[in-house]
């Protein structure tokens, strides 16, 4: 998201300077390269949402991006499938809701139609989504600092940002190793974002909780099960998309994610404890409301974290031949939720303008996707809160 952002400030503001601040000695090292590598192009999102105007220009602009910097991806497609006659129903308004927000070549598929397409795959019907891909999302990053660099920006590295105070009409930005100064704040820091604009002088009217998703990959010889991506029909009721089935760039059948509270903002393992972020979640009032509303599917996340029986079993909803002994253990990844007071998910990307600083507070799938409208969105945003004219327009298909 900060990438994304800063190149697209590059392109308004061309005779700006731009510095991205990152704590990590590695760039993209949380959310940006720890998920599915999927491009996802904006099917389920409310029509109007912010998310859903920025989902549908996002996976445009991503690939784009990717064929002018020789970016591995696929535009592969994707199917979500209805397993129930519910489903079905529930399927025909994912239909109508995609083509409002603008894609195209949607199909609705019979059964016959959906195994055509994914041969090992159960059931009644299914949307075929033609615009959505697979992406190597490390080597997205690694082409985002150069073209940032390229172009006379800086991005730091370690640099971890411990206070901000504005002084004047300036920010001062304070960093182990000294000082800084920034016109203008942006704040895309993730996992942290909720803190950084607390450190900035917001209140914290949402807080980040994070959600640990736990993936399985199958065994080359049953990689045969799955030729692309295989989605389920959302459950209204259920605050998570549910585990699916995604072919990877490099090669390969992740199944998954899960989602299960993490007790550190950056734990991929179950046994990784920190206790700041511990605290900050438990002390949540929020969180008890949420696991009040949801307690079954919580008790059935944490049973199916710790069973490969259990959750195979929710995978074979999509591909009954799948066996547990196909499985094995993959990788994990945290996502930053932002959650309101009342224990509800933020739904769609939440922004904060300010006069002279802009918090992006949550930005989960598809934030990988669109990091680059978001970016575009933000300068365009910053234009507008500095009434001055952008001197480019971003390119590929931007908002």
């Amino acid at each position: 998201m900060g990438l994304g952002t800063a190149y697209r400030l590059q392109e308004t503001f061309p005779d700006d300077t731009v510095i991205l601040w990152e704590k990590e000695h590695v760039a993209g090292s949380h959310q940006s390269t720890h998920n599915s590598g999927v491009l996802h192009a904006g099917l389920y999102y409310k029509t109007g949402s912010l998310k859903a105007r920025l989902a549908v220009a996002g996976i445009r602009q991503m690939v784009n991006f990717c064929r002018e910097y020789d970016v591995p991806h696929e535009i592969c497609g994707k199917l979500v499938v209805a397993t129930t006659d519910e489903e079905v129903s529930r399927l025909r308004t994912l239909l109508d809701r995609g083509t409002a927000n603008g894609l195209v070549g949607l199909r609705f598929l019979d059964h016959a139609g959906l195994r055509e397409i994914e041969p090992h795959a159960a059931g009644l019907a299914a949307v075929a989504v033609p615009e959505e891909g697979i992406v190597d999302y490390r080597a997205v990053v690694v082409a985002l600092v150069g073209a940032i660099e390229r172009r006379g920006g800086h991005v730091r590295l370690g640099a971890r940002v411990q206070s901000l105070s504005r002084r004047f009409d300036r920010w001062s930005v304070g960093l182990a190793e000294g000082d800084d100064e920034c016109d203008f704040l942006i704040n895309c820091a993730g996992l942290h974002s909720d803190r950084v604009a607390k450190v900035a002088g917001e209140p914290r009217h949402t807080r980040i909780v994070p959600f640990r998703g736990e993936y399985y990959e199958l065994r080359t010889e049953r990689q045969h099960l799955v030729r692309n991506l295989i989605y389920p029909v959302p459950d209204p009721e259920y605050p998570f998309l549910g585990v699916h089935f995604t072919r990877l760039i490099q090669g390969g059948i992740e199944a998954g994610p899960n989602a299960v509270l993490a007790l550190s903002r950056e734990g991929y393992s179950r046994a990784a404890f920190t206790p700041r972020d511990a605290w900050d979640a438990v002390t949540f009032g929020g969180l008890w409301r949420f696991v009040a509303r949801h307690t079954r599917m919580c008790l059935g996340e944490v049973a199916r974290s710790h069973s490969a029986r259990l959750f195979c079993r929710s995978l074979q909803k999509l591909v009954p031949e799948l066996q547990e002994s196909d499985l094995v253990t993959g990788g994990t990844g945290v996502r930053a939720q932002a959650m309101t007071p009342a224990g509800e998910l933020v739904q769609d990307f939440d922004l904060i303008e300010r006069a002279n600083a802009i918090h992006v507070l949550n930005a989960p799938s598809p934030g990988a996707t669109a990091s680059l409208a978001i970016g575009a969105h933000i300068a365009a945003r910053i234009a507008a809160l500095l009434e001055i004219q952008p001197a480019a327009t971003p390119s590929a298909g931007a908002v």
